[in-house]
């Protein structure tokens, strides 16, 4: 299933992109084509991992956030790319955790193309992912990012001492999201992956 969206008119012309991101500025400037958003397919696999290279570099590998992912498969029916034209823009993907004994998700990564930045292709995505894992059954959602941000989509910050986590992290950049009603109440562990053979 697709969802298309106008993007806002936006002039481009002042943005300096380097020369093997021609494609995204080509993109970026013609802002009469529609932004889309579906499922991730295993075509999108290259663009979407060098989608994450221009956003988070190298230095992903090493946050705690990642080694819960590492080795994880996501939920394919929880992953959706945003697509301007053909050109993969954006990505959101859900992977299977457990806080003590309760199974929930992780949300993570989000990146968007910096040329498409700051024009709500992000908050869609969020939106896509969280009402469709609402509409799968699942009740928690846990993320590792900014408050500012995420709680635009009702993430609130984890209260102390619920989640513990299996590396370094700010506290007050764990964030939660309850999908069905007192869903948090009586959970607290530690957070841990739910390995392929496990899911």
């Amino acid at each position: 299933q697709k969802t298309a969206y106008e993007i806002p008119k936006r002039d481009w012309s002042s943005d300096v992109c380097s020369s093997d991101l021609r494609l995204i500025h080509r993109a970026s400037i013609m802002t009469d084509l529609p932004l889309t958003i579906r499922h991730e397919t295993p075509a999108d696999a290259g663009a979407i991992e060098k989608l994450h290279e221009r956003a988070f570099g190298p230095g992903r590998y090493a946050k705690t956030a990642y080694r819960l992912r590492e080795g994880v498969a996501p939920f394919a029916s929880l992953s959706f790319v945003a697509l301007v034209g053909t050109l993969v823009v954006g990505s959101i993907r859900l992977t299977p955790i457990t806080i003590g004994q309760t199974p929930a998700l992780l949300l993570g990564p989000l990146a968007v193309e910096q040329a498409f930045s700051s024009i709500g292709i992000g908050m869609s995505l969020i939106q896509r992912a969280v009402e469709t894992a609402k509409a799968e059954g699942h009740h928690l959602i846990l993320l590792v990012g900014d408050e500012s941000y995420y709680s635009r989509a009702g993430f609130v910050v984890m209260p102390q001492g619920r989640a513990e986590m299996p590396g370094p992290v700010d506290p007050q950049r764990v964030l939660v999201l309850e999908l069905v009603a007192d869903a948090l109440a009586n959970v607290g562990g530690r957070v841990s992956s739910v390995r392929l053979d496990a899911a």
